[in-house]
């Protein structure tokens, strides 16, 4: 499989504001493909649904030890990127995730961007357990000739019926609706498909067969940059589904009951006898290699060898066991994870920002360090430009660098934000970011 791999590259960034276009060519970073940047070169390995065995875990430790900045970086996907890289290294790298297994199949590296609910089968609120779902989607995606062409961009969400990973906004989304059946939608559309549980994820493939068609007219990366938001495609992927004797019903979108923004940090209590989940953070989406080897030996020597990344820049050891969860914990607190929703860093994500960053106007993450008292009910994110990379959804606090200083605004789907302008030293702008972080009435 290694000899087949393409040379790795090297890409530079996208520019500014250019339209979705297929004649510009996907820039996306994988881990074939690195990205330039300031602070060295970048590679963005998929991990489809956060899934870590405890030895893949400790291949990406290593390279980013021995390779890059020594840090394991988490993205808004629940993927990780490495940084800081030689601009040599890519042929050693590929080697070492290879070896690993976190390259099944060199043409669709970027495109396995597959999130899950971090704690499906884990606390028994979802309809049924994913990670079938996932394993399937994933290996009927490396075996597809044509998946190949989507995009580094191009989202699948498994959801569990919980509706957390739900609201990331996936091109094609599964949710649990029980279990018999699924319902399959396509963008951020108001109507769904309800397809059974065991042709889910063949359905979701249709469906990206589906925009693959129409996005080869449009030059769209995702269901969002198709006219009419992809209108007209779940007609079509039932029509097929019909045609292969599936028994499919149209129905309408509701959101789920309960609907949550990911798992809180600490322990996590669920349906299996004498076990729990361990839930904790990254600072600022993170981790030292002291840090991230605390989990890793957490998942090994006290879970089942398994490490779940989640969306929210955190991570998920399953399969504790409960007599010793406090215990085990307390140690990942002690290597500086969040552990705890009182935790200063709960809920505050940034950028890389500078140096690591050309475009970026301020180092945000030392920004956010020194506004890491101002606590509140509302996530936080610092950008150190208009481009907000890695921002979170939902309702969150957008702290943006400027010339001269910041912008502070309470971002809310479907209202413009009103941002405030803050000069000067650090106490204003952390008062700014606390009072803003309050306001969610």
């Amino acid at each position: 499989m290694l000899a087949a791999m393409p040379p790795p590259a090297i890409s530079s960034p996208a520019s500014s504001g250019a339209p979705s276009s297929r004649g510009r060519g996907d820039a996306c970073p994988g881990a074939l493909r690195l990205h330039r940047a300031d602070d060295g070169a970048l590679a963005r390995v998929r991990v489809p649904g956060g899934l870590l065995t405890d030895t893949r875990a400790t291949a990406l430790g290593s390279a980013a030890e021995s390779l890059g900045d020594g840090e394991v970086h988490l993205t808004s996907r629940g993927n990780v990127q490495l940084r800081g890289l030689r601009p040599d290294c890519g042929a050693e790298l590929a080697e070492r995730l290879g070896a690993a297994g976190l390259l099944p199949s060199a043409p669709h590296e970027r495109v396995r961007n597959v999130v899950a609910s971090p704690l499906s089968g884990l606390d028994g609120r979802g309809v049924r357990d994913v990670g079938p779902w996932l394993s399937e989607l994933d290996a009927l995606l490396c075996a597809d000739d044509g998946a190949a062409e989507l995009s580094g961009r191009f989202l699948f969400v498994l959801d569990d019926g919980r509706g957390d990973v739900d609201a990331l906004g996936g091109d094609v989304s599964l949710l649990a609706e029980d279990s018999s059946s699924a319902l399959l939608r396509i963008g951020t559309g108001r109507s769904v498909l309800r397809v059974p549980a065991a042709w889910a994820p063949r359905a979701a493939l249709m469906a990206s067969a589906a925009f693959l068609e129409r996005a080869s007219d449009t030059g769209a990366w995702r269901v969002s940059d198709l006219p009419g938001e992809g209108d007209g495609l779940l007609d079509l992927v039932a029509k097929r589904l019909r045609a292969a004797g599936v028994d499919v019903v149209a129905a309408g979108y509701r959101d789920a009951p309960g609907r949550s923004d990911g798992p809180g940090t600490g322990i996590v209590t669920g349906t299996s006898p004498g076990q729990a989940a361990l839930s904790a953070g990254l600072p600022l989406g993170r981790a030292t290699s002291a840090q991230w080897r605390a989990l890793v030996d957490t998942a090994r020597h006290r879970g089942r060898g398994e490490l779940r990344l989640t969306p929210w820049r955190g991570v998920v050891v399953p399969a504790v066991e409960r007599r010793g969860a406090a215990e085990a914990l307390g140690a990942l607190g002690k290597a500086g994870l969040v552990v705890a929703p009182d935790s200063p860093w709960t809920g505050v994500g940034a950028c890389i920002g500078r140096p690591g960053c050309a475009r970026s106007l301020a180092d945000v993450r030392a920004d956010a360090a020194a506004a890491a008292g101002a606590v509140g009910p509302l996530p936080v994110y610092w950008s150190g430009c208009e481009r907000r990379c890695g921002h979170p959804r939902g309702t969150w606090v957008d702290v943006v660098a400027v010339p001269g200083g910041h912008h502070v605004s309470v971002v809310r789907e479907g209202e413009p934000a009103v941002p405030v302008r803050v000069c000067g030293g650090p106490d204003g702008l952390a008062a700014a970011v606390a009072a803003a972080r309050r306001a969610h009435g």
